[in-house]
């Protein structure tokens, strides 16, 4: 991926195949995961698949899974400073958003986003996958939380433990991203987004019947961007 320059993105209206192809399927998975300084494990995914392979409104399938591992070691900072991060203005970020905000030490965050895109026919889908499918998957324990869902526009996984920070993925309406605070010592957190598109090839008088951009309501353009 190279850099698109802010007047090419100006002039920017969605995000489309080139060449006599149409989208066949797309698909997103996100995968969060959080080991603790205690040793507790948080883990969150979900695999969400759109079918335009009939026409019409895609056939929606999603998956969500949620584990958190439990611990008995205490988790306590050794400076006693009051630490905190704030990650408040990342809502107003359009487009590709990649955040990591630390406020201690020893800790490692990764964020990593991969688009595949090949011809090819679209995966089966599942027969009890409909367009207006939504729901989620939570999971507590103690002050830890992992949640993933899906309401019908706007996709999410998040990992939060109390006092230590919050781990998040998301895809909604003008905004892809993912974000990662922590405000404790010791920790590892890794963030991955894998988006996949496959393509039909056409007929050479055939237009384009799809667009990604309406189908995910993505952003006006994929560039590097922060917060």
């Amino acid at each position: 991926m190279t850099e698109i320059p802010d007047p090419e993105l100006a002039t920017m209206r969605g995000r489309y195949t080139v060449g006599d192809h149409q989208v066949a399927w797309f698909g997103v998975s996100m995968i969060s995961s959080w080991q603790t300084a205690s040793g507790q494990t948080l883990e969150g995914t979900l695999m969400l698949g759109m079918d335009f392979a009939q026409g019409g409104r895609p056939r929606i399938s999603f998956t969500p899974t949620v584990n958190i591992t439990s611990s008995d070691a205490p988790v306590t900072g050794d400076d006693g400073i009051v630490r905190s991060v704030d990650g408040a203005g990342l809502a107003n970020v359009s487009g590709m958003t990649q955040s990591v905000q630390v406020a201690g030490d020893g800790n490692s965050a990764a964020n990593v986003t991969r688009l595949n895109v090949r011809d090819g026919s679209a995966p089966v889908s599942s027969e009890s996958a409909t367009a207006s499918a939504h729901g989620s998957a939570t999971a507590h324990a103690g002050d830890a939380t992992a949640s993933a869902g899906f309401d019908g526009s706007t996709a999410n996984v998040m990992l939060q433990v109390q006092g230590q920070g919050a781990v998040e993925q998301w895809i909604r309406n003008g905004s892809l991203g993912q974000s990662i605070q922590l405000t404790s010592d010791h920790q590892q957190v890794s963030n991955r987004m894998e988006i996949d598109l496959v393509r039909h090839p056409l007929a050479a008088n055939a237009q384009l019947a799809q667009n990604v951009a309406q189908a995910i309501q993505l952003t006006r353009g994929i560039g590097p961007g922060g917060y």
